[in-house]
Parts: C-alpha cells; sequence; structure tokens
C-alpha cells in the first residue's frame, strides 16, 4: 500500500511573490508605453500635421492589431510557455516603441503603431498563463487585481513624467526612446528569472510548491483545446462584457488627456498632473475589487458571489459617478467625478481577469485570449467612435456612453458563470 507524501515541513519560499511583481511590472511597462502616446498626442498632431480623426484612426489601427493577435498571443504563451513567450512579445513591442520616435508622418505612425499592437497583443494573455501555474486559487482575483493596478500606475506616473520631464526638455520623440530601452531591460530580467512552473526553479523550495499545487506534479499542457474553448458559450458572455469594460477603458487611457486639454483648457503641465489622477483612482479600484472579490471567496466558498455580484457594484458606481463628472462646469470636481467613476471601472478589472484562470486551468492564457480579443475591438472601436463624436458633438457626447456602457456590462454579468469550466 502506497503511503501518503507528506508536505513538506520546511517554510515556503516566496519565489511565486517575485513572479507575481515581475508580472506587475509587465502589466506597468504595457501601460507607459501606451500612455506616452496618449500625452503626446497633441504634441504628435501638431509636428506632424495629423488631424483628430486621423489620429483616431492610428489609435484604431493599434486597437485592431492588439485585439486580432490576442488569440496568437495566448497560443504562443500555452504553446512553447510562458518564460520564452512573455520574453519575445516584450521584446518586439519594444522596439516598436522605440521606433515611435522617429515616425515622420501620419502613415508611418499608423504602420508603427500597428506592429506595436500586434506585440503587446501576447502580454496580458501570455501573463495569465504564467500565473496560472504560480497562484493559488484563492489568491487569483488580488493577483490580477494587483497585476493591473500596476498598470494604472505605470499609465499614472507617466503623464507628469513626459508632459513635465521629457517633452519641455527633450521633445515628444525622446519619451519613445526612452520607454522603449526599458521594456528590454525586462525582458532580459524574466528571461533569467522566471520558470513555467514551480518544479522548475530552484528557488522555489518544495513547502511552496506543496502550497500552490498541493504537491501535485503538474506535466506541461498538451494541445489547445481550442474546439471546446470557443464552443464554451459562458465564455463569450464573457468576453461580450469585456467589450463594453474595454470600450470605456480607452476612452480614459487614450482620449482622457486630450479631452483635458481640448474640452477643460488645461494646459500642457496641467493636463500632465489631472490626467494620472484617475488613473491613480483606477490602481486602488484594481487592488480594491480583487481584494474583496478574493475575500468574498473565502468567507463564503461560492465563486459566482465573489466573482459576478462584486463585479456588478463596480459598474454601477462607474455608471452613476460618470454622469457628474461630465455635467460639472468645474474642471477640478470634474476631474474628481471621474476618479470616482474610473475607481468603480477598474474595481471590476481583476474579477473579470480571474475567471479565465477559473474556468481555463492550464489553458487559461488562451480562454483569456478570447476574452480580451473581444475586449479590445471595444478599444478600436472606442478611437474612431470617440474622435468623431468629440468633433461633431463635443467631449460630452463619449463620455455619457460610457456611462450608458457600464449598465449593460453589469447586466452581462448576470450571466457570467466562474463554475463552468473548459474541459480539456
Amino acid at each position: 500500500m502506497a503511503q501518503p507524501v507528506n508536505p513538506s515541513p520546511s517554510r515556503p519560499t516566496h519565489v511565486r511573490y517575485v513572479v507575481l511583481a515581475l508580472t506587475v511590472a509587465a502589466y506597468m511597462i504595457t501601460y507607459m508605453d501606451r500612455q506616452v502616446l496618449a500625452t503626446s498626442r497633441p504634441a504628435i498632431m501638431k509636428e506632424l500635421g495629423i488631424s483628430l480623426i486621423t489620429m483616431g484612426g492610428i489609435t484604431s489601427g493599434f486597437r485592431l492589431a492588439y485585439a486580432l493577435f490576442q488569440i496568437p498571443g495566448g497560443w504562443l504563451g500555452d504553446t512553447i510557455g510562458a518564460r520564452r513567450a512573455l520574453t519575445l512579445v516584450v521584446g518586439w513591442w519594444s522596439a516598436f516603441t522605440a521606433l515611435t520616435g522617429a515616425a515622420w508622418n501620419a502613415g508611418s505612425m499608423l504602420g508603427i503603431q500597428v506592429l506595436f499592437g500586434m506585440g503587446e497583443a501576447g502580454a496580458f494573455p501570455i501573463a495569465t498563463r504564467s500565473l496560472s501555474r504560480w497562484m493559488r486559487p484563492t489568491e487569483r482575483g488580488f493577483a490580477q487585481g494587483v497585476t493591473h493596478a500596476g498598470s494604472r500606475f505605470g499609465g499614472a506616473i507617466t503623464p507628469p513624467i513626459v508632459a513635465l520631464g521629457i517633452i519641455p526638455f527633450f521633445g515628444w520623440r525622446a519619451a519613445f526612446y526612452g520607454f522603449g530601452i526599458l521594456g528590454v531591460v525586462w525582458a532580459v530580467a524574466w528571461f533569467a528569472y522566471y520558470r513555467d512552473t514551480p518544479e522548475e526553479h530552484h528557488r522555489a523550495n518544495q513547502a511552496e510548491r506543496d502550497l500552490i499545487g498541493g504537491g501535485v506534479k503538474r506535466k506541461q499542457s498538451g494541445k489547445v483545446p481550442w474546439r471546446e474553448i470557443f464552443s464554451h458559450g459562458n465564455l463569450w458572455v464573457l468576453a461580450v462584457m469585456y467589450f463594453f469594460y474595454n470600450y470605456n477603458l480607452n476612452v480614459y487611457q487614450d482620449w482622457f488627456p486630450t479631452y483635458l486639454q481640448q474640452s477643460r483648457k488645461m494646459t500642457l503641465s496641467q493636463m500632465g498632473i489631472y490626467a494620472s489622477l484617475p488613473l491613480l483612482a483606477g490602481v486602488v479600484g484594481d487592488l480594491a475589487g480583487g481584494w474583496f472579490s478574493d475575500r468574498v471567496l473565502h468567507w463564503t466558498g461560492k465563486v459566482n458571489l465573489a466573482r459576478r455580484w462584486v463585479a456588478i457594484a463596480g459598474f454601477l458606481v462607474s455608471a452613476v459617478a460618470t454622469v457628474p463628472a461630465v455635467l460639472t462646469p468645474n474642471p477640478h470636481v470634474s476631474v474628481a467625478w471621474y476618479c470616482v467613476a474610473f475607481f468603480g471601472l477598474e474595481w471590476t478589472v481583476g474579477i473579470s481577469w480571474a475567471v479565465p484562470l477559473d474556468i481555463g486551468g492550464d489553458f487559461a492564457g488562451s480562454v483569456s485570449a478570447v476574452m480580451n480579443m473581444l475586449g479590445n475591438l471595444g478599444g478600436a472601436a472606442a478611437a474612431t467612435v470617440v474622435t468623431y463624436t468629440a468633433a461633431h458633438y463635443g467631449w460630452n457626447v463619449p463620455f455619457l456612453m460610457t456611462s450608458a456602457l457600464c449598465l449593460i456590462a453589469a447586466v452581462m454579468w448576470l450571466k457570467i458563470d466562474a463554475t463552468r469550466k473548459v474541459n480539456a
């Protein structure tokens, strides 16, 4: 009769937290690189003679490439492992971040941004896949919350750095060169430290491996079960919800600095400060939403209660707070309300990304890629819709639309079931 394997009596190491920290740093760099463009956009439009609507088309090109390459990115991570895959995609997009600084007209900017979007597309699905091997089920909401908080924090600190510290002294092109180098440094550190499973990492002891996986030796993933993934109807409900979320996210991420300058008449230095405030509020929302979802799961053991109803609350807060943010004539009060609205929106994101971990298991990268693909089609649509409506009807209309979309997303969560797993 086989004897049960006793867990290691030693104290667990903390390699999983270093993995999480590196993942947070990757998420930060993704949003820093995007916010360099968002903050530099008025200066680029002026120097290169690009209109608002043309710039919307360029941004839409990035978003469309980013959306369409989600599934190839997730497949890459599930096929060759997160260590090699994330090194490749971060190196790719960092090169095109730097090349953005060499753009000379609208056409070159569009081409570079499309290639940049192709590279960044793999970031979140592959990172989600990397965490699926390292995080316990009751840590997933918090892990996804803290990674997305890192992205928003990176986005929040970038506008003042670019608007106050780089553009006035070195011009907008220098910002892209510097942030491109940062990504390459991260890629080298990731490849040197990360391993695809805890069993492969020499710094993780048996106690930590037991804590993460219950002492079960996990094999490498096999063939990605695309038929089961694409036929998982509940995943498509999740993806449609994420379409509405991502549309709203990109209204803030891509166009809030321009809105502050054109609608609220802020100077470049004022915009550099106030554009960062909603993103900072989003950092708190990311952390709080994911943490609270995990607490509810720990207290009740009911995954749908922990995911569904906590997310619905965030969307309702965002929908309500957006209305006074748009309508108040005081720009400082307006930004304060936008902070509340973005806090509510970001409260939902760690929960949304925890669901692919809940239902996808070893194929969480591919599952999350489907969700993020459709979500970023929403981001691509936002670039065109926002610039068209702002140019023809004023800036109030695109932001009031985000309130309505939050209400729709809240309704979609009523149909999302985090207990229905993909059967490989």
